[in-house]
């Protein structure tokens, strides 16, 4: 099972989207594992979206359509 999934951050109006096989290890390493990479910037993260894939090819697909800028704007509206 693979959740694409969609992170904000308020204090820098932020979004991250991303895959992953485990969720709960991935927030935890967004939000307090991790030493670098992007997301480490702009901690304290929060989940605003999950979708659930049977396969990794349909979960990536789903995270290249959030991605676009039809997608963004979309979650734009969850956060408002």
């Amino acid at each position: 099972m693979f959740t694409v999934y969609v992170l904000y951050s308020k204090k820098y109006d932020k979004l991250y989207i991303g895959y992953t096989a485990d969720l709960k290890q991935r927030l935890l390493s967004h939000n307090k594992l991790s030493r670098k990479g992007w997301t480490v910037k702009y901690r304290p993260w929060e989940l605003i979206y999950t979708d659930k894939f049977t396969d990794k090819s349909s979960a990536m697909k789903r995270e290249r359509e959030l991605k676009s800028h039809k997608g963004r704007d979309i979650l734009r509206t969850l956060i408002k």
